[in-house]
């Protein structure tokens, strides 16, 4: 049943066991949006690169609004060429022709309106259809990011969110994530649209006269160079800025979740002094990247409005010379107007993007992250099921010594054990491993049966196993929803009439009773409106519907009184009698009551097993036992 070790130290920073920091959730297979986007363990330079790699899993829509555009911007160019067409018409006197002494031959003149009105409602139309198509595939293209996202949270360890707090993943699936669409969703218009803008601005001054293009062509690629470096220190300055908001974030849920104590110990006002500093230093560094911005941008797009000044020069002296008529002249200087504006969108541009960088950065570190946990493809034998731990191992995750050291136990097909132990010993660790929350740093746990054989965890796949394998934690948490779906949570396909079994085995029959709407009655965030022994028979009961083969109450009935607990696990026991197909039951006890119920009790002590037996055999024989539940010495 045990094994010997030396003593290991148990980590003292947190009252749960320091290693169950390493623990891991898992979700079904990723999209592919996620494997799409996900490197784990790789870091990139280009992570909005990334963002766009989704395209790459819709690319007829791509291609569809990319051709859309292409034909938008041409048509710009087309209209220009025909605005210099037709001022040539009215120069040389074709577009209006005298007839007589009164009247005037306006037909030309119509027929020109006439195409310069098609030509700019069809590429009305066609920018129309091109921004909805845009529209809809940017749109898509954030729902599968998003979906990256939420799987993501979902799959990493339990370690991870602990390392960056509920504040950090709620902004970048929020802020970070909305910037990120900021960019997304606009890209066509933004960087497509505006590449094209300018090259067939360009294209349309040379086509004129290339030396209408050299000096605009000249001052666009400096004013260009300049956004550029202005963009690497707006991404730093955003990136300042997000890590203010994240600490924002944090301390408003941390208010929020925790105003009973706040309450309790008088602590508004320096809660409310702490959180308006945190909300300082955020306008602080929003306000230093707005000045800053706002003093570097306007400067290339001064520099490329010069060029202006040069394509009217340059084309009054080519019209002067007959190398360029008024008309050609005048498309020039409507081209050169259109290559302004665009360039001037480009300040905006930069923001946006110098923000989704930085964005894009923070979401690609979270998708990149990896859980040391990866599911099998085994399942487990029917039937009642066991566990075996052989030499196990666990750090403290460097938080001091081992957690667990060289631990050995054996939980027999439908026994009933008790664990005890002071708080730090590894109890909670030893718990997490059975349903491979946690991973040891070596040695062996295994789950099954004689009949069956017992399974190494690992090649177990994680949602079998953790349909099998159940653990009810002293810390249970209720959802903002009704009572009904927070039982369901244990198996969302249970009647009414099993959520309501559930309930009575739990003990919680007269929760249910005193709830105005019944099974309907939402219990609040958190479980706020009911008291800690009612959550945690919500909690019980959400377990038992889901009729684990393995239940395993981590100290999860602490807050109960002795004959409520009494009566929940034997419930738990008499459920197994009646169904044919017992349940094994790993009890971490710290009230003799609980041990007491137990088949067999063992005894955890720096990360290893000191002892083992019966309440009556332990009472007599374990110092450690009667000290961790108070029991005199019979003996003295």
């Amino acid at each position: 049943m045990s094994a010997q070790s030396s003593p290991g130290g148990a980590a003292r920073s947190r009252p749960r066991d320091a290693a169950f920091t390493a623990s891991a959730v898992s979700v079904g297979p990723t999209t592919a949006a996620v494997s799409m986007v996900r490197r784990p363990g790789v870091r990139t330079a280009h992570p909005l690169l990334r963002c766009l790699a989704i395209y790459r899993t819709m690319p007829w829509r791509f291609a569809a609004a990319f051709g859309l555009f292409l034909v938008v911007n041409a048509s710009l160019t087309l209209y220009q060429y025909l605005v210099g067409c037709a001022v040539n018409d009215v120069e040389h006197g074709r577009a209006a022709v005298r007839i007589g002494a009164t009247h005037v031959d306006l037909t030309r003149a119509y027929v020109w309106a006439g195409v310069l009105i098609g030509v700019a409602a069809a590429r009305a139309l066609l920018q129309y259809v091109a921004g909805i198509v845009s529209l809809m595939t940017g749109q898509e293209l954030l729902f599968r990011l998003r979906d990256s996202i939420l799987v993501q949270v979902q799959r990493l360890d339990v370690g991870y969110h602990l390392r960056h707090g509920a504040g950090e993943m709620v902004a970048r699936t929020t802020r970070d994530a909305d910037k990120v669409r900021d960019a997304l969703v606009s890209f066509w218009r933004n960087v497509i649209e505006t590449a094209m803008v300018i090259v067939a601005s360009l294209a349309v001054l040379a086509w004129y006269s290339p030396l209408l293009a050299v000096v605009p062509l000249a001052l666009t690629a400096v004013g260009i160079a300049i956004f550029a470096r202005v963009a690497d220190r707006l991404v730093g300055l955003d990136r300042a800025v997000s890590d203010a908001y994240d600490a924002v974030s944090q301390d408003l849920l941390e208010g929020v979740g925790g105003v009973r104590v706040i309450k309790a110990f008088r602590l508004e006002s320096s809660r409310i002094e702490r959180l308006k500093g945190l909300v300082s230093t955020f306008a602080s560094r929003a306000v230093g990247a707005l000045r800053y911005s706002a003093s570097r941008v306007p400067v290339p797009q001064t520099v490329v409005a010069l060029g202006q000044v040069w394509v009217f020069a340059m084309g009054a002296s080519l019209v002067g010379r007959g190398r360029l008529t008024v008309g050609e002249l005048v498309a020039s200087l409507l081209a050169m107007n259109t290559l302004i504006f665009r360039i001037e969108g480009i300040g905006r541009i930069i923001q946006v993007f110098a923000d989704a960088r930085s964005s894009a950065a923070r979401i690609m570190d979270l998708l990149d992250a990896d859980t040391p946990i990866a599911s099998g493809d085994r399942v487990l034998p029917a039937g009642p099921l066991g566990a075996r731990l052989q030499d196990v191992r666990v750090s403290g995750g460097g938080q001091g010594e081992d957690v667990l050291r060289s631990c050995s136990l054996t939980l027999y097909p439908g026994e009933t054990l008790a664990l005890v132990g002071a708080t730090g010993s590894g109890k909670s660790t030893l718990a997490a491993l059975l349903p491979r929350l946690l991973d040891p740093q070596s040695g062996d746990v295994r789950i099954g049966s004689e009949a069956g054989g017992f399974l190494d965890v690992r090649s177990l796949d994680l949602h079998d196993l953790r349909r099998r394998v159940h653990v009810a934690s002293q810390d249970c948490f209720l959802f903002s929803d009704t009572l009904a779906a927070n039982v369901r949570m244990g198996r969302t396909v249970a009647s009414d009439d099993e959520v309501r079994e559930a309930l009575r085995l739990a003990a919680a029959e007269d929760v249910l009773r005193n709830l105005p709407d019944g099974l309907d009655t939402v219990i609040g965030d958190r479980g706020v409106t009911l008291s800690g022994g009612q959550r945690q028979r919500i909690a019980l009961a959400r377990a038992l519907l889901a009729r684990p083969s393995i239940l395993i109450l981590d100290d999860s009935t602490s807050a109960l009184d002795a004959i409520t607990e009494q009566r929940i696990l034997h419930n738990v026991r008499n459920l197994g009698t009646a169904t044919g197909v017992p349940t094994t039951m790993l009890i971490v006890a710290s009230k003799p009551s609980t041990a007491m119920f137990a088949d067999r009790i063992v005894v955890l002590a720096s990360g290893r097993i000191v002892a083992a037996g019966t309440h009556a055999e332990l009472s007599r024989k374990s110092p450690d036992y009667r000290e961790l539940l108070g029991i005199e010495d019979a003996a003295a």
